[in-house]
């Protein structure tokens, strides 16, 4: 794999960067009135306005030819085809194939999986209706009311920052709790809010062995069975999503009731799956599908648009312009709607775990930085937060702000004051405010030359900071579905230009492994152990320390 700093099309933009190191980008809008036209696209509902980056018309042309370069196409069509781009793990990645409706055919290892994946889909409809229509029942023949999801990384993260986008489309009556931490307080808390008698639970792991998954499982298993209920009850009340029938069938899921996603869909891409059942459950399976189906059109503007006019290529790109160029190494994601509350902590998943690689797919060192460290909040929140060091911080920061232009609930003058802000903050992070801007506003508000003086210097805003705005019209499933699928698709262009993986997670499994070694080391209640060995002498120190208080427990 040809290393891509290496190439022409790189050395151009590190030119164009030095180029426009003392250019401000306030300079840039006040010399080319059409600017705003030029940097925006429109696709799949959604609207992106990418003008307020370091972005000139020179910068955008080789962006592509970089993109060219690294053959983003023939990785794009790679992806859609199912070859086994998971290359560490030799898997195919076609999360889009569960929300094609086109009737497209999508072949892994000369298997059409797209028989399976619209039987499956058939299967969680009828599950969900007859949940819905009160055919299923619990144990006692109360309908099933209340739904626990229990699962960790993509199995929790992407269903509950859907289930809470999509509040005004929940089923009246419905409620759905989300459990994964493995801290013990994470399930006790949400088994003291439900009724055993009307509660669902859904356990997803694909392995069925997640530690932190299935020790919360069995946790709200026992708690089931000693609230009246026998094993035979079990099957009423669990599903599981899993692709390990044995281990299903052993805690006591009824075969009908085990839900089949597949290895070509990554977790943190799974909400699309049966991984979404509980999206379903809450919103309804005709919401559920018209989430699908806004994807779906992003799948499409994403497959057919020239480069240039792609969605989620110019975004991606104009994130290598930030983290490679100008050195920007965070990203902030900043919703200006409360339900998308959960979007940051979702795309901290998909794009570090994704991108936060350090060797290509060959194994060889990189040679530039990868993915940065997202972060965010909802406006106006954040504002109140973090957004002091966007402004007049020392690092640069680039972000995405993302806000619909009609709100699910009109309140008042609530929604043109969070619309203020959130176009406000775009417009400040880019002009910034001048010394000498700053020094007039003191003089016009009366304050003494001694005072102005003391004062102009923490009035200054640098600007130049770079910011992205997605506007969509109203927040709905198509909208969220789009804008899910315009992430997944960003972040797949920028790991297909830095030569890495974006669908393998070998990060998370050092941790794994010494926890499962230090876990038998550690005392119970009451418990006394020998002093730890093995380890590192900080390691050891506070195994050792911990044992000696939980030791006095009684």
């Amino acid at each position: 794999m040809t290393d891509i700093t290496g190439t022409p099309e790189w050395q151009a933009l590190e030119a164009d960067a030095a180029a426009l190191k003392d250019v401000s980008m306030r300079s840039l809008f006040e010399k080319d009135p059409g600017r705003f036209a030029r940097y925006s696209i429109e696709a799949a509902g959604l609207f992106l306005d990418y003008s307020k980056n370091k972005i000139t018309e020179d910068v955008a042309d080789h962006l592509i030819a970089l993109a060219m370069a690294a053959d983003l196409e023939g990785a794009r069509e790679r992806m859609l085809t199912g070859e086994a781009i998971n290359t560490t793990e030799e898997r195919a990645v076609l999360h889009p194939a569960l929300r094609d409706f086109s009737q497209r055919d999508y072949h892994v290892g000369g298997e059409n999986v797209s028989r399976k994946v619209r039987a499956e889909l058939a299967k969680m409809k009828s599950f969900a209706d007859g949940v819905h229509g009160g055919e299923r029942k619990g144990y006692t023949g109360k309908p099933l009311t209340t739904v626990v999801n229990i699962g960790i990384g993509g199995s929790d993260l992407g269903p509950f920052m859907a289930t809470e986008a999509l509040r005004p489309y929940w089923i009246e009556g419905r409620k759905a709790h989300f459990v994964s931490n493995v801290d013990g307080q994470h399930i006790a808390d949400t088994l003291a809010a439900v009724d055993p008698e009307t509660t669902l639970f859904i356990v997803a792991s694909k392995t069925f062995t997640t530690q932190e998954t299935m020790t919360n499982a069995e946790t709200a298993k026992q708690w089931f069975l000693s609230h009246g209920a026998s094993e035979d009850d079990i099957a009423k009340h669990f599903i599981a999503l899993s692709t390990n029938a044995y281990a299903v069938k052993a805690f006591g899921v009824a075969e009908e009731n085990m839900f089949e996603f597949w290895d070509w869909v990554g977790g943190r891409y799974s909400l699309w799956s049966a991984i979404g059942m509980s999206i379903a459950l809450q919103v309804g399976f005709a919401n559920f599908e018209k989430l699908l189906h806004g994807a779906h059109a992003m799948d499409e503007h994403f497959r057919s648009a020239p480069l240039r006019e792609n969605m989620p290529v110019m975004l991606a790109l104009a994130g290598v312009w930030n983290r490679n160029f100008l050195g920007i190494g965070s990203h902030a994601v900043l919703p200006y709607d409360q339900h998308l509350h959960r979007l940051p902590a979702y795309l901290q998943q998909a794009d570090m775990e994704s991108n936060g690689k350090r060797v290509t797919k060959d194994g060889e060192a990189v040679q530039c930085e990868t993915g940065p460290v997202i972060f965010g909040e909802p406006g106006t929140n954040g504002q109140h937060a973090f957004y002091q060091l966007l402004h007049q911080g020392t690092d640069l920061v680039s972000a995405d702000f993302i806000a619909p232009a009609v709100s699910q609930e009109e309140t008042g003058d609530h929604h043109e004051k969070l619309l203020s802000n959130f176009l406000a903050q775009t417009e400040a992070l880019m002009r910034g405010k001048t010394e000498k801007e700053a020094r007039a506003e003191l003089k016009e508000e009366g304050y003494a030359p001694p005072d102005i003086d003391r004062l102009a210097p923490h009035k200054v805003f640098p600007g130049g900071r770079p910011t992205n705005s997605i506007l969509m019209e109203k927040l709905t499933p198509e909208t969220l579905g789009a804008l899910i699928a315009l992430y997944e698709h960003k972040i797949f262009c920028q790991g297909a230009l830095w030569g890495i993986n974006s669908f393998d997670q070998w990060g998370v499994e050092l941790g794994k492994a010494l926890a499962k070694t230090i876990l038998p080391e550690l005392a119970k209640a009451g418990e006394e152990k020998p002093e730890a060995e093995g380890h590192d002498a900080s390691t050891n120190g506070l195994i050792d320390r911990v044992n000696a208080v939980r030791a006095k427990m009684k």
